[in-house]
């Protein structure tokens, strides 16, 4: 999904649906501050929205889930129905019910989500909460036409991987793959259905990923994936063995790395430092990955804002990983698989739909 290009100067139009008078006036009040955001209305319910959106002709909507009237999941389903390009945030709380219903939005086409706690704290960390997560997500999806993206999607210098040793590149021809390690965040939901679902049952080599979500939401994405793909998906849990055809999805708010224990690959989760202001990040994982197999891997980044895992991919390479990226044209946001592909650090650059294939020949 190519992102959005407004005219220079121009402001990004936000619809803010809420049924909470609270949540719209912090939510309206969050977005105003920030200089390329105009927030052009607010609505309390899902029908309200759906008669504004002809009105005021917003860019993006920001939609809560639970809803009197009309709930955002019957409203996200109009909006794709009757406004199919209209780029659609779900607003969600971190809980069992609120993890599920986002689920359900994103496999109806929302096209990101953002989290918001249950109740409502002090002013002041809420309005912080808003702005660095709600923010940049609506960012993501926008460049100027002066060719500048939002600032929110510039990427900074990466910051220093940690120290070791360097080695030359090796081919990624001359390995023998072990192990598939995956990372991918905006659009990783549909992203990872896609892949896994195409991957042979008796599939030969354990898959690890990592996918930015919070607690809750990597469980029960791990449970739909599980009941949607022909291999065994879970959530990770520390100690946890790896084992051929075992896909195991990070623990959200935990890092995930890899460590071996005699003849056996375990998992080990922690909670050190963010990493690209990520836990779990991409990184960690790619790091130990490529500790314990060195190049025996098929490294794959999909769709995702950021710059979480090019560090980990630049490790990878210099044990002679083979390294897949998503094609702009198949990501939701081209920010993660991009900055690996303009390094010149994958070995392909390909749409999703080809990616299962892909790592099929790779390890076979």
């Amino acid at each position: 999904m190519e992102r959005r290009v407004l005219q220079k100067g121009a402001r990004i139009r936000v619809l803010v649906v809420d049924d909470s008078v609270v949540i719209r006036r912090l939510v309206t009040h969050a977005l105003s501050e920030d200089p390329q955001i105009e927030v052009v209305g607010a609505a309390a319910d899902g029908t309200i929205a759906l008669s504004m959106i002809p009105q005021v002709a917003p860019a993006v909507v920001t939609l809560d889930i639970e809803m009197p009237v009309m709930d955002g999941l019957e409203t996200l389903r109009r909006i794709r129905r009757d406004h199919p390009h209209l780029c659609t945030i779900m607003f969600s709380t971190l809980t069992q019910r609120g993890a599920a219903a986002t689920m359900d939005a994103l496999a109806l086409g929302a096209n990101d989500y953002a989290t918001k706690a249950a109740n409502v704290g002090s002013l002041d960390r809420s309005l912080a909460s808003l702005r660095t997560e709600l923010v940049p997500k609506i960012k993501q999806f926008f460049v100027w036409q002066d060719g500048v993206p939002s600032s929110a999607t510039v990427a900074s210098a990466p910051p220093a991987a940690p120290a070791r040793a360097e080695r030359p590149r090796t081919s990624p021809g001359l390995q023998k793959r072990q192990i598939v390690a995956i990372g991918v965040s905006t659009g990783g939901p549909i992203a990872l259905s896609t892949v896994l679902a195409t991957l042979p049952a008796g599939f030969p080599v354990p898959i690890v990923i990592v996918q930015h979500m919070p607690p809750v939401f990597t469980r029960l994405l791990a449970e739909r994936l599980n009941a949607q793909c022909p291999l065994a998906v879970e959530e990770a849990a520390e100690g946890m063995q790896l084992a051929p055809g075992k896909v195991v999805i990070g623990r959200g708010d935990y890092h995930m790395q890899l460590r071996r224990k005699g003849l056996q690959i375990e998992v080990h989760l922690d909670q050190s430092p963010p990493e690209n202001s990520c836990r779990p990040a991409v990184d960690v994982l790619f790091r130990s990955v490529a500790d314990v197999y060195g190049g025996g891997v098929v490294a794959a980044v999909l769709t995702g804002m950021g710059q979480d895992g090019l560090r980990g991919v630049e490790v990878l390479k210099t044990q002679g990983a083979y390294v897949i990226a998503q094609d702009e044209a198949s990501s939701v946001v081209w920010g993660m698989p991009g900055l690996v592909a303009t390094a010149g650090l994958a070995d392909a650059v390909i749409p999703l739909d080809t990616i299962a294939g892909a790592i099929i020949k790779q390890v076979n």
